[in-house]
């Protein structure tokens, strides 16, 4: 893999305001990063499984094409190991307290990931800030051509908490929808919450919470929507890191009708 393939913009219609955010969909650590990391194949699999938001590309994409008017897909090609893109790069970083920052350092059990000192600022310059830069652009695009963006942030959560989750004591819904004060208009949970409803309960900000806003416009421009859809693994796959069941068409089936109510 190289660099320049480390993400991709799939284009919608041309006046569709809706970017689908897929960041943790991917498996792939390249060659030269896994060096960097201290499992073993066989543990570096394992832990794939539990921190791999599995078929939430395939989710995003079914749901673009039962789009009335085709939402744009910013897919993240790598694995979440190698950077995170949705963390701060910095100290106001969280979960920078059990090592997981933009880079991790710990396991999704708290274990060891990439030996203590170990420096994140080549894993952050290569890849998360290209990436950052990339989808930025991508929401100035929709900004200038339609007005107005809406970056929906697909993702997936473990049915169980795992070790490393901060909050995990909290309501684990079938669907949560994460929210920001600034960029979460009532109008846009309300479509969430309608649009799912067919998926079972949807919860709000519990076990996670916010959204994904690059920084060039997050808190400065509310033409900026923004929401997060954590959706509960054990409703359309099989634990940890398993396939793809009948639940993955109602999902897009729901996706897809959020978009539509948005992007009018």
């Amino acid at each position: 893999m190289t660099d320049a393939a480390s993400f991709e913009l799939v284009p919608g219609a041309a006046a569709s305001p809706v970017i689908l955010h897929v960041p943790h969909s991917s498996r792939t650590v390249p060659a030269d990063v896994r060096p960097g990391i201290v499992l073993s194949d066989a543990e570096l699999e394992r832990e794939l499984d539990h921190m791999t938001d599995s078929h939430t590309a395939e989710i995003a994409g079914r749901a673009a094409e039962l789009a009335g008017r085709t939402p744009w897909r910013f897919v993240n090609r790598s694995s979440r190991l190698v950077v995170d893109p949705e963390r701060f790069p910095d100290e106001r970083e969280e979960m920078t307290a059990v090592g997981m920052g933009a880079v991790y350092t710990r396991t999704s059990h708290r274990e060891v990931l990439r030996p203590d000192g170990t420096d994140p600022e080549p894993l952050i310059e290569r890849y998360f800030r290209p990436y950052a830069r990339a989808m930025a652009e991508a929401v100035a695009d929709r900004l200038a051509a339609t007005g107005r963006a809406v970056i929906i942030d697909v993702h997936s959560y473990p049915t169980e908490p795992l070790p490393y989750e901060l909050h995990g004591e909290g309501p684990r819904p079938p669907v949560c929808l994460g929210t920001d004060g600034f960029h979460t208009p009532p109008e846009l949970l309300a479509a969430a919450r309608e649009a799912f409803a067919p998926c079972g309960e949807t919860g709000l900000d519990s076990p996670f919470g916010g959204t994904y806003v690059p920084l060039d416009f997050y808190g400065k421009r509310s033409e900026v929507g923004a929401l997060m859809v954590e959706i509960r693994r054990d409703t359309y796959m099989t634990e940890p890191g398993g396939p793809a069941g009948p639940g993955l068409s109602r999902l897009a089936e729901s996706l897809a009708a959020l978009v539509d109510s948005v992007s009018v």
